[in-house]
């Protein structure tokens, strides 16, 4: 009874944050403590989202935003998960001698490649999509290489020596024991997905949220300014929720750690 208490305060005090920060946005621009030209009051960006939302221009923009937030965290789950399986488990020897190069190119902004992508793919959605998945790929394949790294080596021992074939090894050992840190690397790479999503629309974009942002700032629309940057934290959170829902879905169990074994 005692946790379920201490749950629900929790959640209080979680909700009580966030109640006292829009309230704090609706009031300061109303009572003049903050200059209502650049943060306007909260009703002014909700009132301006719904106009967006009546008309259909919101769902337009998002729906370019996802369709290339998806692609770019498709290609880059797509190509990081078995990249990190083969240099994780196949081939160990070559992860160590490639781990310094690796990291490296993970500390490299994908923006600042932006004129690179250009070069290859045009201004396009070749190039924003690039970006996105230079950016997200990083994180999938270092949490899968981590992931397989931190199997116990017994447990793989045990299935050879009772005739398991590699294929069983892998779908019954190695992917369920690792399956926990890859879904965390997915889920790093769905945020830094959309962190590079703006800067991914700022140039040859006609629609998208990070689009509207822009578009919105460099003609001092701040109400759809904000109300852009709203809609893309919501559209961030959502992935994230669905992500996790998909992680208690897929995953029945947790690794236990040994000291509370």
């Amino acid at each position: 009874m005692n946790e379920y208490i201490k749950e629900a305060k929790e959640h209080l005090i979680d909700v009580s944050g966030i109640v006292t920060f829009f309230a704090l946005w609706e009031i300061l621009p109303r009572i003049g403590i903050v200059d209502g030209q650049f943060i306007p009051p909260l009703s002014e960006v909700l009132q301006t989202l719904w106009q967006l939302t009546a008309g259909g221009m919101l769902f337009l923009h998002i729906a370019a935003s996802l369709q290339r937030t998806l692609i770019g965290l498709a290609l880059a789950v797509g190509t990081g998960l078995p990249l990190g399986f083969l240099l994780g488990g196949v081939y160990p020897k070559l992860s160590r001698q490639l781990r310094p190069l690796l990291r490296m190119l993970g500390q490299i902004n994908g923006f600042s490649l932006f004129p690179i992508f250009i070069l290859f793919f045009g201004i396009g959605e070749g190039a924003k999509v690039s970006i996105i998945f230079w950016s997200s790929i990083w994180p999938i394949l270092f949490t899968t290489i981590a992931g397989i790294k931190q199997i116990d080596p017994l447990l793989i021992k045990s299935a050879r020596s009772m005739g398991a074939s590699r294929a069983i090894i892998f779908w019954k050992v190695i992917l369920p024991g690792a399956a926990p840190v890859i879904f965390t690397g997915v889920r790093t790479g769905a945020t830094h997905a959309f962190l590079m999503l703006m800067a991914a629309e700022v140039i040859g974009a006609s629609a998208g949220l990070g689009w509207l942002i822009h578009n919105s700032a460099m003609n001092s629309v701040i109400p759809r300014l904000f109300a852009g940057v709203i809609s893309i934290a919501v559209l961030g959170a959502a992935i994230t929720y669905v992500l996790h829902y998909l992680e208690e879905l897929l995953i029945d169990w947790k690794p236990v750690s040994r000291n509370e074994s």
